[in-house]
This record gives structure tokens, C-alpha cells and sequence, in this order.
């Protein structure tokens, strides 16, 4: 393998193509649509730009898609597309946050148009902070993201059923960012309630390390929640389709969506301000919060 494209250069996606590309691989993307920061990130990674998705699919060995999963289906029928245009096979592995079922959805469209689907997951954060992260794989054409292993990330064979390697990140993710939702689910509804200094004095006694985790978490959450929502709704729709209960992480989504219309939204990792205190964000999210029920309270 020589040529790995890589939709999108964000936060992500741009650190996993810097690694590649630290280990010789011609590391490009389609930047056509996307953001300024966008750019700036995929510049930051050195990735190479080409004109058009029929040009980067053409080129490529490997497509990796590596979005917020509300788009990753969109994206798969964009390459989809590309590939017949261009009359290539080239494999496409979805990396995204999402369903086993929208794994399916995507192998049938990419399939479809001559190509061969990988369904991948990611667990762990960016390449270059701390671990480097792993990627599950999964489906008859897996093997090929073999050759990606030990070259800034860690591949993870799933074996040749599609839906495996999404439905690990949806069990995961349902435990670490659900959890994050609880966790600013319970403080906004002490905020609301008037006891948030009784629980934090209770918290800090009973479980400080629980609270100390609230405390270095929660601050960032609104930068991420916007693209996690669609994220709890896939491990929502994963549940349900094994006929456990879908209500939790749709509330959990709910709790994200609060949390990405506070002002600290707007901010990126890089303006993020590192003195916003747990206190300042859940008052923000307090705020924002509709008036009680029946005049209670």
C-alpha cells in the first residue's frame, strides 16, 4: 500500500494521516466543500489535495472515512459515486461511530458501485496523544487495513462479518461518552434544583475521583457535542435492533444537544479556554433548560 485517502482532515482524521505519512505513506484527500479549519488541519498533516473524489479515488490504495457519523453515509454514496466514475475497486473503510445496520446500508452502496467495503471502528484518541488508536476491522476485505498496523496506529482484526467492528465502538462509546452524559445530565439537574454546592461537597467526600474526572471532562464537552448526538443515536438504534433499550443514550443525545447550543460551542480545541471551570458549564447548561413542570420547584 502506498496511497491512503482519508475523508475528512479533522480532528481525527488529520492526526491518523500525519502518522501515516510519518511512516512513508502518500497520505490524500479531497478538500473541495470543506472548511477553513478543515484546510488548516489538513495542511497541518501534509496531506496532498486532489481536485475531485474521482481524481483521490483513482489514486488511492485505500479510502478511509473518518467523519462525524451523521455523514457518513452521505459520504459513502459520494464515493460511491466517484468509484464508478472513475472504474476503480477501491476498498473503503468506514471508521466511523456508527450502527452495525448503517454499516450494512454503506457495504450494499459501495458494493454496489464496483468497490470493496471495510467496516471500521476507532477507539482511542488521536494518533501523537498518548496511545496511539485502535481500529477495529471487519468484513471479507478487513485484511487490507492490516497494512496500516504499527504505522502510528494499531489495527485490530474483527473477522469477516460486516457490523462487527461498528458494533464494538457502539458498546464502547455507550459506557465513556454515555457516562459523560449522565455525568452532565445529574450536575444541570442539581444546577436547576439549587443543590449543586451540597452535591459537589457530597461528590468530593463519597467518590472524588469520580468527581475529579466530572471536573477535567465536562468543561470540553460542548466542543465535541454537536458531533456526538448522532453518535448516541447510533448506539441507540444498535440497542434497539438487539432489543435492548434505546431510551438511554437517546437521552444522552438530548443532554449533547443541550450542551452544543451553550455559548462554549462555538469554540474549537484550539480556543478552547483551559480556565472554564465544571461550575461555568453546567450553569451555561442550566440556563438553557426549559421551565419546570406543573410550577414545580
Amino acid at each position: 500500500m502506498n496511497t491512503v485517502a482519508i475523508l475528512s482532515p479533522g480532528d481525527m482524521g488529520h492526526a491518523v494521516g500525519r502518522a501515516l505519512g510519518n511512516h512513508g505513506l502518500d497520505v490524500i484527500t479531497c478538500l473541495i466543500g470543506r472548511s477553513d479549519r478543515t484546510q488548516k488541519l489538513a495542511q497541518r498533516g501534509r496531506f496532498r489535495d486532489t481536485p475531485s473524489l474521482e481524481e483521490m479515488v483513482a489514486q488511492a490504495d485505500l479510502v478511509m472515512s473518518i467523519l462525524v457519523p451523521a455523514e457518513a453515509i452521505g459520504a459513502a454514496r459520494r464515493v460511491a459515486d466517484a468509484i464508478r466514475a472513475a472504474g476503480s475497486g477501491t476498498p473503503y473503510a468506514d471508521c466511523n461511530a456508527v450502527s452495525p445496520q448503517s454499516a450494512h446500508v454503506m457495504r450494499d452502496v459501495i458494493v454496489g458501485a464496483g468497490g470493496r467495503f471495510i467496516d471500521a471502528s476507532i477507539i482511542g484518541g488521536p494518533p501523537g496523544r498518548g496511545a496511539a488508536p485502535r481500529f477495529y476491522a471487519s468484513g471479507s476485505e478487513a485484511a487490507t487495513m492490516g497494512e496500516l498496523d504499527g504505522k502510528g496506529i494499531v489495527v485490530r482484526q474483527m473477522g469477516a462479518e460486516i457490523g462487527r467492528a461498528s458494533a464494538i465502538k457502539m458498546c464502547y462509546a455507550a459506557g465513556t461518552k454515555g457516562a459523560s452524559a449522565l455525568h452532565a445530565a445529574l450536575l444541570t439537574a442539581a444546577e436547576a434544583l439549587g443543590v449543586s454546592s451540597e452535591l459537589e461537597e457530597e461528590m468530593r467526600s463519597s467518590q472524588p475521583d469520580v468527581y475529579k474526572r466530572m471536573e477535567g471532562q465536562i468543561p470540553r464537552l460542548p466542543i465535541p457535542a454537536h458531533r456526538w448526538i448522532g453518535e448516541m443515536e447510533e448506539i441507540a438504534a444498535t440497542f434497539d435492533h438487539v432489543g435492548g433499550s434505546p431510551g438511554f443514550h437517546q437521552g444522552a443525545a438530548d443532554i449533547f444537544r443541550l450542551l452544543s447550543r451553550t455559548p462554549f460551542a462555538s469554540e474549537s480545541p484550539e480556543t478552547m479556554d483551559p480556565d472554564r471551570t465544571l461550575a461555568e458549564t453546567i450553569a451555561a447548561a442550566a440556563r438553557l433548560l426549559p421551565p419546570p413542570v406543573d410550577g414545580a420547584g
